[in-house]
């Protein structure tokens, strides 16, 4: 039997938005042939994001989540396909499950493409200068530095992007990874189109009171 390796796992997992465990379970069925694997998922109706994926989602639901005690909110919509699967108690619970989600990890974007240039263009830029600051990249190539740079950035999407963050409940599976299975499972197309985090008092310059100063004021 062929050694069934964490990486074919990730890899089928990607291609086809089925679970971790059954896309193990499909590898071991199929000796490690990921082709093979593939065709038992799509058989058990688990390999079917990306067909899917081009379908027109007008339905679906905002939702929102209250956390500590008020201190954070967050409102989220995601669509599906019908006014029935958003009535679901599977995909009510996914809008829970994204908005509790963004109010704990506070993304920046919804997905890469909404990063702007110049935000990038810093990001890579703050990399560069620490690859340069390191002995061991320092004398490098700049060719290779960029290579490297663009590996780093991956932190950066994981840590600010919507989609690509470690989903706070089983950080095994990314919130888009989490979406394709709920599309696997579900049987529509699905989509986080927007959302808006809220922190209480945020943008609001709070008054500094001198102490000092109002002790001086008030004995001098």
């Amino acid at each position: 039997m062929a050694e069934i390796t964490a990486s074919a796992v990730k890899s089928l997992r990607e291609k086809t938005g089925a679970g971790m465990v059954d896309c193990k379970n499909a590898l071991v069925e199929a000796n490690g042939d990921e082709a093979q694997a593939i065709e038992i998922l799509r058989k058990k109706g688990m390999a079917s994001a990306d067909k899917k994926s081009g379908r027109v989602t007008a339905e679906g639901a905002v939702g929102s989540y209250i956390h500590m005690g008020g201190k954070v909110g967050v409102m989220v919509e995601i669509n599906c396909e019908s006014d029935f699967v958003a009535r679901g108690d599977e995909f009510q619970q996914l809008v829970k499950d994204v908005a509790m989600h963004i109010a704990a990890t506070d993304p920046r974007f919804l997905n890469r493409e909404d990063v702007p240039d110049d935000v990038l263009d810093k990001e890579r830029e703050i990399l560069l200068e620490q690859l340069k600051n390191d002995p061991k990249n320092a004398s490098k190539p700049e060719d290779v530095l960029n290579k490297i740079i663009e590996g780093r950035l991956n932190k950066f999407y994981e840590e600010n992007v919507l989609v690509d963050q470690p989903f706070v409940k089983d950080p095994s599976k990314t919130v888009g990874e989490l979406v394709k299975e709920k599309v696997a499972s579900i049987k529509e197309n699905i989509s986080v189109r927007r959302f808006t985090r809220y922190k209480m008092g945020e943008g609001i310059e709070k008054k500094q009171d001198d102490f000092a100063a109002e002790v001086a004021s008030m004995v001098g």
